[in-house]
């Protein structure tokens, strides 16, 4: 097995081209923003405004409901428009509050600290609590949760995922060049909260820049160390991103913390830095804006609740009508059908391709060819799984792993015969992880 990576995997056409190159570019929003209640894994957030209030940019508009929540916060200053169901990517229709634009921006207060010497590690873990930071790489789960292990001392990692092996997506590449000191001092932070890790700066190795410029940075700091992973889908995920880091493995009923482990994406670790440093709640993120029907694909720093269409517009609209269009990348992204809604906590890109390819293959019959099983880093058998599915064999699904399936969309890839394995298998795991909860 090659060094620092997994088994498994495929090589898919990155399309990282079309905006890598370019300067992250601010978006202003100029129509309302809409904020989706539930922006997070766990309980909806509670509002605590109402229509007619005026609200200003960092005011808090709902709060944690739950342990599992996270507050959110408004991103532009005006008057609440309403509160009420709004469409979101998965065609949803989710209570959300509608916020009507003044254009004036006014912001409130932050209270900033100087040192981290001035908080306990209580103050620091409330601080990333209350200012709404959620896993931005696509999960939402609440990150002061991850910072709040039973046992924190078994902690000895701490990584930060810079590999976006997705194809398309490049806003965690723009971070790391553009702001690479945020990323840096918010892994400080964390390896604050747990003096007996190291911390783990992991990117791929087809960002020889990011490598270079990350290792100047923390070449004082024996802590942290640069770490060049091979270049490979899905390098990224969680199980893979830990193996190939550490050696360590975990499964579907494990936590990273059960390997002594916390992974975060980029944009979470720069978030947690603003709150904490900065007082600063979770209000923006990166967007990549890409596919050959864009006219300038490129990266946009945009406030939470930004109406897409406004994206697709900064970008130079459409060069060639879209006939498809993806939230998140080709892999692991869903298509929409409308660009009507707000952008999330956990929107990473918009992807907006002239061909379809996948609504054009025609699915035949397994040919027992077993490249599923190469390609699969879950090591499970990808057609079994997707035959059990299809015939609500649930007994036999469970005996033969599928809750070890990461939903990567590898097997799918390569499968000569088309046939849309992850899909099937997804659908099974849906339904399985519904009946868990139940119990």
């Amino acid at each position: 097995m090659a060094k620092l990576t997994f088994v498994g995997g495929i090589h898919p056409f990155d399309g990282k081209d079309m905006s890598k190159d370019k300067p992250i570019k601010e978006v202003l929003p100029k129509g309302d923003l809409v904020y989706p209640l539930s922006q997070h894994i766990g309980a909806p957030a509670t509002p605590i405004v109402a229509k007619g209030d005026h609200v200003l940019t960092g005011q808090k508009i709902a709060e944690a409901s739950g342990f599992v929540s996270a507050p959110i916060y408004a991103t532009v200053s005006g008057t609440v428009k309403a509160i009420e169901p709004r469409r979101v990517v998965t065609g949803d229709n989710v209570m959300s509050i509608v916020v009507e634009n003044d254009g004036l921006y006014g912001e409130v207060l932050y209270s900033g600290v100087d040192s981290l010497e001035e908080l306990s590690r209580e103050q620091i873990i409330n601080r990333v609590k209350e200012a709404g930071v959620v896993g931005m790489g696509g999960a939402g789960f609440p990150t002061f949760i991850k910072l709040s292990p039973k046992e924190p001392e078994k902690i000895e990692y701490i990584i930060a995922n810079c590999a976006e092996c997705e194809p398309y997506l490049t806003s965690d590449y723009r971070r790391i060049l553009e702001e690479p000191e945020k990323l840096v001092e918010g892994m400080k932070i964390m390896l604050h909260l747990f003096p007996n890790a190291q911390g783990i700066l992991a990117v791929e190795d087809n960002k020889p820049d990011c490598i270079e410029l990350l290792k100047k940075l923390t070449k004082e700091d024996a802590c942290i160390s640069v770490k060049a992973l091979k270049t490979k889908y899905p390098q990224g995920a969680e199980r893979q991103i830990i193996y190939a880091t550490t050696g360590r493995s975990i499964n579907s009923t494990m936590l990273p913390a059960d390997a002594g482990c916390i992974v975060d994406n980029v944009d979470t670790i720069v978030a947690i830095y603003h709150a904490v440093m900065l007082g600063k709640p979770l209000m923006y993120r990166i967007v990549t804006v890409t596919g050959d029907a864009i006219a300038d694909p490129r990266n946009f720093i945009v406030r939470i609740g930004t109406n897409y269409h406004e994206l697709v517009e900064e970008a130079g609209g459409f060069k060639e009508p879209p006939v498809k269009i993806v939230s998140g990348g080709p892999m692991m992204g869903f298509g929409i059908f409308d660009l009507d809604v707000p952008t999330t906590k956990t929107a990473s890109a918009l992807l907006c391709m002239t061909q379809d390819d996948v609504s054009r293959m025609e699915p035949s019959a397994c040919i027992n060819c077993g490249k599923c099983v190469e390609v699969c880093p879950g090591r499970v058998v990808p057609r079994r799984l997707a035959d059990y599915a299809e015939h609500y064999n649930e007994e036999a699904f469970l005996a033969e792993n599928g809750m070890e399936c990461c939903e990567c969309g590898c097997c799918s890839f390569v499968c000569p015969a088309k046939r849309p394995l992850t899909q099937t298998i997804k659908s099974m795991r849906k339904m399985q992880l519904a009946k868990r909860k139940k119990k």
